[in-house]
């Protein structure tokens, strides 16, 4: 009578069938080919390409090429904002010239902040809004303030430093 395959037996053909199926592997002059390491992407793929939710963090967002602007100094209304989602940033103008700028990722469970109005950065998932000003939180369920990321006033443009 024969004997059920154990699973040693089943992983132990599996190995076996596949290092058959390698053997044909190499290069086209009979030579061995060195095993190639794998090369990385020339822009890391997005959460939400790999099932995520698309947030990323403040630490993991490369910082602004030199010579590239986020935005014009007059796009920043006094007393607003501007939430630029793609970059995961929010810059606000509390008062004339003074502009402020904080992660645009929700401190409460990390969606990303929709819009600026009456001097209140608003986060649209669970209404938590932060302050223009310094980006303290003025109502939760958020518990932290956003994070304040460094902008630079050059000429009549914004850059993130």
């Amino acid at each position: 009578m024969p004997q059920p395959a154990t699973r040693r037996t089943v992983l132990a053909t599996g190995a076996g069938a596949l290092a058959l199926g390698c053997v044909g592997c190499g290069s086209d002059d009979g030579g061995a080919t060195a095993p190639q390491p794998p090369t990385a992407p020339a822009t890391a793929p997005s959460p939400a390409a790999e099932g995520g939710t698309g947030e990323t963090s403040p630490t993991a967002r490369e910082a602004a090429p030199a010579g590239d602007a986020l935005a014009r100094t007059d796009d920043i209304p006094e007393g607003g904002g501007k939430v630029f989602a793609d970059r995961k940033i929010v810059v606000t103008q509390p008062q004339k010239g003074r502009f402020k700028a904080f992660s645009a990722v929700c401190t409460h469970q990390g969606c990303t902040v929709s819009q600026v109005t009456d001097g209140i950065i608003l986060c649209p998932c669970h209404a938590s809004r932060f302050r223009i000003t310094d980006g303290s939180v003025a109502a939760g369920p958020a518990s932290r303030p956003l994070p304040e990321e460094p902008v630079t006033v050059r000429g009549n443009s914004l850059y993130l430093t």
